[in-house]
């Protein structure tokens, strides 16, 4: 049960992660494109800020932090066995 737990909460974090990534490349061509002239959605991307991606990386840092301690925890009760 804790390892399926664990690799359903690895595998939702690779996602999340990746979530996050293309969340910041769209942001950085965005801008970049905002200062030469050209709309590649920074406005969108500005709007879509607190709904998507604000939620993204809370969970992916929460995520990391619960994953660390299940590991931290497991790793410790196995050694005293």
């Amino acid at each position: 049960m804790k390892d399926k737990l664990l690799n359903w909460l690895d595998t939702f974090l690779v996602v999340d992660v990746f979530l996050v990534i293309i969340g910041f490349a769209w942001f950085a061509i965005a801008v970049i494109g905002r200062y030469s002239g050209v709309s590649l959605g920074l406005d969108l991307w500005h709007r879509l800020w607190e709904p998507v991606f604000t939620p993204a990386i809370g969970i992916l840092m929460g995520g990391a932090i619960l994953s660390g301690i299940i590991k931290q925890i497991t790793k410790r009760l196995g050694s005293r066995e």
